[in-house]
């Protein structure tokens, strides 16, 4: 690995946290209903959201009631979405004339921004109408990431409240996740990447001339002449693409405004967006680490979570820079100049450190947005972001869902150090029994399940085999990575699959729907069961859950679950690529 290399995560990782440590407290105060400094501007329009419609903010919701709540919302968000992209043909802010989605790739899309996946199988500067990025898809950003949040804040709710029925008030965490902390941050983040060029406006796109003409051939198909076409002008996409941006990477979101995403200079113009952006897909939710910390009283609890994501964090990135800038010894053998490393499919402004750890920062959180092509990465390069995922999307992962996905992990954890000292185990006060230990199963089964099912069936026939790009072990790669998206709601692709077929907008919509929603249920009914019993002071008996002793504890129960479950597919696939590529001639 180069000094550059090692600098880049070094000093990336040490401004996240300086940032993350006091935004945690300003949204533990937010939940908390504590003045804020944002208070005196945003009360108001809180109180009028309240009024308008017929909040109560006392009103405190059983889990199921909660859940229904949540359920309902993003159900009728998904509807929305697909509304308009069947009907954007007939609506305004349409300035290259786009007619209606498909409904397999409306179907796909919908879900996908209301399960925070954001997994496209389209262009979006030449599929998506102005209003349908606007008032769909980036409103969609803002609610599906603050869904995450209110089921955190709910489920946190679960450790701290004794013998109570009601884990809170989902309308008010919504509110108060979207006004408080999302609102307000996409604000700062679209202003300065409007200051370093990205777009901004409702303009049509601008034809500039070539500085060389390109020839372009189309083939000769049912019975047409090969035709040859001189290019002389290209049209650059516009259109309100900084507003999309901010809140695609604060959210844990990951849609692009254009094709490519973050590729884009449109989207991602200079070193400094490009850091802004990488850091902003990790904020909130490391931040939430330290909300969590605040909420239970015990900032050594948040320190611990914090430092479980991190040490795998870390090691990952490192990794992935590692094999990014090994040179591809297939690319040397033909005389291409490989001493920097992996350049195919990056763009030559970030290179191959700058990639590997934006691969690393969106797949560790259930980002999916990419400034360069994972399916062009070496093996055990695209190995890294493909396994994060199938971690369960746990290492910081989505604002919300990925610490309550960690705090299921802890759960597990404690059950197990219970076990080997023969006493029902403790975590923060409450016992962990039964009922809790079968929800924490469907937690940690259901996207494996989703994931490999679906692989094994793309697999098996044409609809799904015919999209591969490449029919040998990558091809496995793309089908695999492609699920393992999917069904961990992350969002991102090996860009060689052809997946915007009714196939996989069909399979895929399942996954996503699956993946967010079969969770989301089984971790409210934990909070309801925790909140619902008394609290157990520590004893000499109970397990200290603030060390590094239990940080280990955390990691290894992590990293076991992934590799029990992914690791024969992953062989199939990025490990074997890597022993085909690096064989001895």
């Amino acid at each position: 690995m180069s000094g550059i290399g090692l600098l880049q995560i070094v000093i990336y990782f040490a401004v996240l946290t300086a940032l993350a440590v006091p935004l945690g407290g300003f949204t533990a105060r937010v939940y908390t209903g504590e003045r804020t400094f944002l208070s005196p501007v945003l009360g108001p329009v809180e109180r009028l959201i309240y009024r308008a419609t017929g909040v109560r903010v006392d009103d405190d919701m059983h889990w199921k009631r909660y859940a229904l709540a949540a359920l309902v919302f993003n159900l009728l968000g998904a509807l929305a979405v697909y509304a308009l992209q069947r009907l954007q043909g007939m609506l305004p802010l349409n300035p290259m004339d786009l007619g209606a989605v498909s409904p397999d790739s409306s179907f796909n899309t919908a879900v996908s921004f209301a399960t925070n996946t954001n997994w496209q199988g389209y262009g979006g500067e030449s599929t998506m109408s102005y209003l349908t990025q606007m008032l769909g898809l980036n409103v969609q950003n803002f609610l599906s990431a603050a869904t995450g949040m209110a089921v955190l804040v709910a489920f946190i709710r679960g450790f701290v409240r004794k013998q109570s029925a009601g884990i809170g008030n989902f309308w008010v965490d919504l509110t108060r996740s979207t006004l408080y902390v999302l609102l307000p941050l996409s604000f700062v983040v679209a202003l300065v990447l409007v200051s370093q060029g990205v777009v901004q406006n409702f303009g049509k796109a601008v034809e500039v001339p070539l500085l060389q003409s390109v020839e372009v051939t189309t083939p000769a198909k049912d019975g047409k002449p090969e035709k040859i076409e001189t290019i002389t002008t290209q049209a650059l996409p516009q259109g309100p693409a900084a507003s999309q941006v901010a809140i695609k990477q604060l959210g844990t979101n990951g849609g692009g405004f254009f094709n490519v995403n973050s590729a884009h200079p449109y989207e991602n113009a200079t070193p400094l967006s490009n850091f802004v952006e990488v850091l902003s897909i990790l904020l909130i939710s490391a931040g939430l680490c330290f909300t969590f910390g605040r909420l239970v009283n015990d900032a050594r609890q948040g320190w611990a979570i914090y430092a479980a994501m991190s040490v795998v964090f870390l090691t990952l990135g490192l990794g992935a820079i590692a094999a990014e800038e090994t040179p591809n010894p297939r690319l040397s053998a033909l005389g291409v100049e490989t001493s920097v490393g992996n350049l195919e499919g990056k763009e030559v402004r970030f290179g191959p450190a700058t990639s590997a750890l934006w691969a690393t920062a969106t797949t560790a959180a259930s980002n999916g947005s990419v400034n360069s092509m994972h399916d062009s990465y070496t093996p055990l390069g695209g190995l890294v972001p493909m396994w994060l995922m199938q971690l369960g999307e746990v290492i910081y992962g989505g604002v919300g869902s990925g610490l309550y996905g960690m705090l299921v992990f802890a759960i597990i954890a404690v059950f197990i150090a219970g076990l080997m000292v023969g006493r029902t185990p403790e975590y923060l006060g409450k016992k962990i029994q039964a009922y809790e230990m079968k929800m924490a199963s469907l937690v940690i089964l259901i996207p494996p399940f989703v994931v490999l099912v679906g692989t094994a069936l793309a697999v098996v026939i044409e609809p799904g085999v015919s999209s591969m790009s490449n029919p040998g072990v990558h091809g496995f790669s793309q089908v695999l990575y492609a699920f393992s998206s999917a069904g961990n709601n992350n969002g991102s692709a090996f860009a060689g699959l052809s997946a915007n077929t009714p196939f996989y907008n069909s399979a895929l919509g399942v996954a996503m729907w699956l993946s967010r929603y079969w969770l989301i249920v089984p971790v409210l009914a934990i909070a309801g069961s925790l909140a619902a019993k008394k609290f157990i002071p520590a004893s000499s008996g109970t397990l200290p859950t603030h060390t590094p002793l239990f940080v280990g504890l955390l990691i290894g129960t992590v990293l076991l679950v992934g590799a029990l479950t992914f690791v024969p597919a992953l062989a199939l696939g990025p490990i074997v690529e890597h022993l085909m590529l690096f064989a001895v001639k």
